[in-house]
This record gives C-alpha cells, structure tokens and sequence, in this order.
C-alpha cells in the first residue's frame, strides 16, 4: 500500500510543493489539500495516514507566527485533529508548521490531546530573519517516529520567529525525561552526542531558543515539528558546501525524516 498524505495549503503556506516532493520521492501518495475544505466538511483526516503543515507565513504572520492558523485547527477541525492522532496517524510541522502545531496546542502536546498551549515560539534574538545553515543533533533515546535511526543532519533555517519557549521552566525538564526535546541545534565541530541545555552562541543556535531547542514531539512520538527545512535538504546538490565536498549526487540528509514516517504507516496500517 501507499500511504496517503495530505499536504495543507491556504492562507500564506508556501513550502507545499517541497513537501509534496519529499513525500512522493519517499513513496507516498500526497493530496495538496486546502484547510478550507477540513473546515467545510468536503474532505476529512481520516482519508489521511500523515498530515504535514509546511512552512510558510500563514495569515501573514499577524498576530505572531502561526496563531491565526493555529486557531483555525484548533477550533475548525478539533475533533478531526484529535481522532487523527488518537488513531496513531501521523503529523509533521516545519518552520511555520511547526509554530502552528505549538500554537494550537497539539506540541509538545499531552497524552489527551488536549490541544491546550504550554509553549511558543518567539522572536529570535537577533532581532533578525535568520536565513543559514545548521547543524541538528537528535535524541537516540526518543520514541519520536520521524527521526528513528538519525544522529545529525545539515538544514537551513527560514524563520524570523524560531525561539522556543515556555513559561513554564520545570516543562523543560519533563519534556527531556520523556524523550519529547527530539532536535537541538548542535555545534558541528564536536563529536556525537554533544547536546546540551547551554544555550549555544549565536549563530550555532540561530534564535537563541531555550536548551537549544530545534524540534519536538507529543508524547506518542507521532506528531513531530521543528523550525528548520529538512525538506530543503533532500539532494547532496542543495547541501550549503557540496561544491567544496567530494560526493556523488544522491539522496540529501533530510530525507531520512520523511522515509521513516512512509515506513512507519507501510508498516502499521493495512489500507
């Protein structure tokens, strides 16, 4: 079987073609689907095995990042969203996505899928759109089924508002224990593992985010954003020093995040 994804679009999403790419380079079958259509009842989830929010600057960023869409999920498609991810369906939010998926609750999210927010993301604090490549490093020991079996990888980052916070400090500590703080920016001269909670300077960590944080999960592992493009990363040509490295052309390292979630759904669900 192929799994199905729909790719949501609409109101300032612009990344819908890499990530419709992406998913059909790793085997799946993907739907550009306008949020309008989840929200009028004409289409549903639950023809869906993943869900993917791209980046973007959805409603034109009024508000702050992702809050006007974020808003738009979580109470025009409630049900929809909670069932989705209830019946272990799977879900990824880059960059504005990913600001969408804190905003509206679903991350780092609880064992309910309350939908309640405890965290956000903000201003980075270069004051600055932040347009570089990074270097992330990923936890061995999370359960998080997109970034099985990665280490590192080289993204760029897009993002004016990438700095994750909460107000709520011990949160931090609760969300490490339990494997959800999945991706850190990393300093890529040290050696695997090397992540850390002190904030890395800038530009290692582009926004400052607290324990440098790049990207999460809910607790069940399914659902995944992060404010880098992996995506942007699925050819060795698109790599920010390819021209300086000797490597043949082939698959880039961003990738990997995307055959795992293909994986995953071939393995689990029969239809």
């Amino acid at each position: 079987m192929k799994p199905k994804v729909a790719v949501l679009s609409g109101f300032g999403i612009n990344c819908e073609t890499e990530t419709i790419a992406v998913f059909e380079m790793a085997g799946a079958t993907v739907e550009k689907l306008h949020i309008n259509k989840l929200v009028n009842g004409s289409a549903n989830l639950e023809n869906y095995h993943i869900m993917a929010i791209p980046g973007g600057f959805s409603f034109g960023d009024h508000l702050g990042s992702g809050r006007l869409m974020g808003n738009r999920l979580r109470f025009g498609i409630r049900e929809q969203v909670r069932e989705f991810v209830k019946s272990g369906k799977l879900v990824i939010g880059i960059c504005n996505g990913f600001q969408v998926l804190v905003k509206m609750g679903l991350l780092p999210g609880d064992e309910e899928v309350s939908l309640n927010q405890s965290a956000s993301l903000t201003i980075n604090d270069s004051g600055q759109y932040e347009n570089r490549w990074v270097s992330l490093e990923f936890n061995a020991d999370s359960n998080c089924i997109w970034t099985k079996n990665l280490t590192r990888i080289r993204v760029p980052v897009r993002h004016g508002e990438g700095k994750f916070v909460t107000s709520e400090k011990k949160l931090l500590d609760e969300w490490d224990k339990s494997g959800q703080l999945v991706a850190r920016y990393v300093d890529p001269s040290t050696t695997y593992p090397s992540a850390k909670d002190d904030i890395l300077p800038y530009p290692l960590s582009p926004n400052q985010s607290w324990r440098n944080i790049a990207g999460v999960c809910d607790p069940s592992g399914l659902v995944f954003g992060l404010m880098p493009h992996p995506e942007a990363n699925h050819s060795t040509w698109l790599g920010a020093t390819w021209t300086r490295e000797s490597m043949e052309h082939g698959e880039g390292e961003g990738m990997k995040i995307f055959r795992n979630a293909v994986n995953y759904v071939i393995e689990n669900f029969d239809k």
